[in-house]
């Protein structure tokens, strides 16, 4: 069946007189015919149409109704173009609503419905106010690819779009581009609010999660009144807007090379009053020059912000160091026997250094207390030895590119998603200061 102007595709009805809708009811509910999902509605010329399930409805059906059921009835079979959902189906799930609609609209088209389709819909997606972005694992049978572009039609009027997006995989590419492709619509541009921070990107071109939330309002609750602040994976302005407009800094040197990115962080600034307290820095961070200019380093690229580290360690002001907020994905396996610090051969690196790293654990009591008591809430043990190995990495590059020592001590660590099973995402909040010299 065709669907017109965006509305629920079509569906057949019984019809007949206002007197005798009790009775046909009851019958069809009997039969197991009454279609549930839609509202019994009443026609211009008065007659009652109650929606049934078209496929399973024989003649013998429509004569047992005028003959047995209500004697004398009109009963003839209507196509109700623009259905109106009942109670019921409007309390239905979304996920359940679209199985409804696009099965119905499928066999409309002469194809068989199929437990394979069915488990072929998305169960999820991510909501961008009239845009739906679908995952990348639905709609790959080849028995979609003949009905569209309609199906995308369909699938958009039956979770209440406008436009359809389809997620691919995250391109390789360093920039974090996603191959997203637009299904329906002219363009992926989309507003997002969060915490009263406006974003506006074009989801084909630039990334979003919606698991980072928590992250997001935990930096915009940081006391970084008159800080300077480097991001060096600023994007389209995640962590940069909620350190300018909630957190106070007085300034965010913000770091992206992916082009479109930097065009929606561009107009994000604009949009929120902050443009003027950001300087954007376009290209690689690891040729970036500033230097001695951060009170705080946000590093909040996943899977690792390791190539980062060493431009972070610089951009930390030497005469009063600060805190850099490094992001990591860990591996958590259950079961797993923990391997000593050093015993993969990037760490031997680190951990075999012959220089000595003065860091809180060796060199403060008091800060080390402090330090197994707050790595004692942290709910799982990879967690606090990669915090451990990635201390003593940093404070490496500290005196490597300061030329002294200095002490590093960690203060938090943030758990922020699950980002896939037993690898977790979370940020570590490391202290880092310059050792006073010793005259």
């Amino acid at each position: 069946m065709d669907r017109a102007g965006g509305k629920s595709a079509a569906v057949v009805a019984v019809v007949t007189e206002p007197r005798y809708t009790q009775r046909y009811r009851e019958y069809l509910e009997k039969q197991k015919l009454l279609e549930t999902q839609h509202r019994v509605e009443k026609m211009p010329d008065g007659t009652v149409a109650l929606p049934v399930l078209g496929e399973a409805v024989t003649e013998q059906h429509l004569r047992e109704l005028r003959n047995r059921v209500a004697p004398g009835s009109t009963c003839v079979l209507t196509q109700l173009l623009n259905p109106v959902p009942s109670k019921k189906a409007q309390a239905c799930s979304p996920a359940q609503r679209l199985c409804l609609e696009v099965s119905r609209w499928v066999e409309g088209q002469g194809v068989t419905w199929s437990a394979q389709l069915e488990a072929d819909l998305p169960r999820s997606w991510q909501r961008h106010g009239d845009l739906l972005l679908l995952s990348e694992d639905c709609f790959q049978a080849k028995q979609w690819r003949n009905l569209e572009p309609e199906l995308w039609e369909t699938v958009a009027s039956a979770l209440g779009v406008q436009r359809l997006a389809k997620r691919g995989r995250v391109s390789p590419d360093g920039t974090r581009t996603p191959a997203v492709s637009l299904l329906l619509g002219d363009h992926g541009w989309v507003e997002h609010v969060d915490n009263g921070i406006r974003y506006k990107f074009d989801v084909t071109q630039c990334m979003f999660s919606f698991g980072n939330i928590t992250e997001k309002l935990r930096v915009a609750s940081l006391p970084c009144a008159g800080e300077v602040l480097v991001d060096l994976y600023a994007g389209i302005g995640y962590f940069t807007l909620p350190f300018l407009v909630h957190a106070g800094a007085a300034f965010v040197h913000a770091c992206e090379w992916n082009p479109h990115a930097v065009v929606a962080l561009r107009n994000n600034l604009e949009l929120n009053g902050v443009a003027d307290r950001c300087q954007i820095h376009f290209g690689d961070n690891r040729k970036l020059k500033l230097s001695n200019i951060a009170d705080r380093v946000n590093l909040g690229l996943i899977p690792s912000s390791e190539e980062g580290w060493p431009v972070a360690c610089q951009a930390l002001r030497q005469d009063a160091g600060g805190i850099l907020h490094i992001h990591q994905n860990v591996e958590s396996f259950p079961g797993k026997t923990l391997q000593p610090p050093g015993s993969s051969e990037m760490e031997k690196e680190y951990w075999s250094s012959p220089q000595q790293m003065i860091t809180n654990q060796l060199k403060n009591g008091a800060a080390s207390d402090s330090r197994r008591k707050m790595l004692s809430a942290a709910t799982k043990p990879e967690w606090q030895r990669w915090a451990e190995a990635a201390e003593t990495r940093i404070a490496t590059h500290l005196q490597q590119v300061h030329g002294k020592p200095w002490k590093t001590q960690i203060l938090h660590i943030q758990p922020v998603k699950s980002y896939a099973p037993h690898v977790d995402h979370i940020v570590l909040d490391l202290e880092c200061r310059p050792c006073p010299l010793v005259g």
